[in-house]
C-alpha cells in the first residue's frame, strides 16, 4: 500500500511538471524559432543596404572617371582631326608646288633645246629655199676646258699664220713675209703676238728659254717648237713647228723654200735634240 501511494505521489509531481513547463518550453522555441528569421531578414536588409550604398559610391566614383575618359578622349580626337586637315594641306601644297616644278623644268628644257638648235637657210638660183638644222653644245665650260679653248684658238691662229708662208723663200735674218724666213724668224712671226713673253730670235735662245716648257717627244702637240742640232754648233741652230702627225713646218735653208717635212726621216731624226711648248694657259694672251 506504501508502495502505490508513493507511485501515485510521483506520478502526480510528474504530470504537474509536465503541465507547468511545457506551454514555457513551447513559447520559448517559439520565440527562439520566430527570432531567427527575424534576425536573418534583418541581417539581410542590412547587406542589401550595404550593397546598394556601395554602388552608388562606386557608381559615384566611376562617372568622374569616365567623365575624365571621355574629357581626355575629345581633345585627342581634336588632335587627330588637326593634324588630318593639316597633312591633307602639305599635300595639296606638296602637288601644288611638284605641278609647278615640273612645268617650269618642261619650259627649262623646251627653252635649251631650241637655243641648242639653230637653223640655216640658203636660197639658190632655180632652186627652192633649203633649211638645215644644226645642234649647238651650250653647255657652260669648265675653267680646264676654257683654257684649253683658249689655247687651242691660239694654235690655230698661229697655224693659220704658218701655212700661209708655205712656199715662200728662205732669207737669212728675214722674219715677215715680204722679205722672207729664216727658221727662227717663221717662228718669231707666228707667235709674237699670241704669246705674253718675248719670242728670242735664235734658235738656241728659243731652246733655253725659262718661260718654254720642256716635252718630250711622245707628248708633242700641235703648235710645240722642234729643235735641231745640224752645225754642231751650240745646243740647237735650227728650229721647226710640229703641225701633228709626225711633221713640222720649217724654212730649211738658203735655196729651199718653207715647206713641211717628216719627223721621221732619217736626216732630221738623227739631228733631232728636243722640243719646248710655248703655248700654254699661263703664256697666251
Amino acid at each position: 500500500m506504501a508502495r502505490i501511494k508513493k507511485m501515485s505521489i510521483t506520478l502526480c509531481a510528474l504530470l504537474f511538471s509536465s503541465l507547468t513547463f511545457s506551454p514555457l518550453s513551447q513559447a520559448s522555441g517559439h520565440t527562439k524559432a520566430t527570432a531567427t528569421p527575424k534576425s536573418l531578414s534583418a541581417k539581410g536588409s542590412e547587406r542589401k543596404k550595404k550593397s546598394t550604398v556601395s554602388k552608388s559610391s562606386s557608381k559615384k566614383k566611376s562617372t568622374p572617371s569616365a567623365s575624365k575618359k571621355t574629357a581626355t578622349h575629345a581633345p585627342a580626337s581634336k588632335k587627330i582631326a588637326s593634324t588630318a586637315s593639316k597633312s591633307s594641306r602639305t599635300a595639296r601644297v606638296a602637288s601644288k608646288s611638284k605641278t609647278t616644278t615640273t612645268r617650269r623644268s618642261k619650259s627649262s628644257t623646251m627653252k635649251t633645246a631650241a637655243a641648242n638648235v639653230t637653223t640655216k637657210c640658203v636660197v639658190r638660183k632655180g632652186h627652192k629655199k633649203s633649211c638645215t638644222t644644226r645642234a649647238v653644245d651650250s653647255k657652260p665650260l669648265t675653267i680646264a676646258e676654257a683654257h684649253k679653248a683658249r689655247v687651242q684658238k691660239a694654235q690655230k691662229t698661229a697655224m693659220n699664220k704658218l701655212m700661209d708662208q708655205i712656199g715662200k723663200p728662205y732669207r737669212w735674218g728675214g722674219s715677215s713675209p715680204r722679205t722672207g724666213f729664216d727658221c727662227s724668224g717663221l717662228v718669231y712671226y707666228a707667235y709674237k703676238d699670241l704669246v705674253k713673253f718675248r719670242i728670242p730670235r735664235t734658235a738656241n735662245e728659243m731652246y733655253h728659254l725659262r718661260d718654254a716648257r720642256a716635252i718630250d717627244r711622245g707628248e708633242l702637240e700641235s703648235g710645240d717648237l722642234v729643235f735641231f742640232r745640224t752645225r754642231g754648233r751650240g745646243t740647237a741652230d735650227h728650229v721647226g713647228v710640229y703641225i701633228g702627225g709626225g711633221k713640222f713646218i720649217q724654212s730649211p735653208r738658203t735655196g729651199r723654200d718653207i715647206q713641211i717635212t717628216s719627223l721621221s726621216e732619217d736626216y732630221w731624226d738623227r739631228h733631232y735634240v728636243g722640243a719646248r711648248r710655248v703655248m700654254t694657259p699661263k703664256t697666251i694672251r
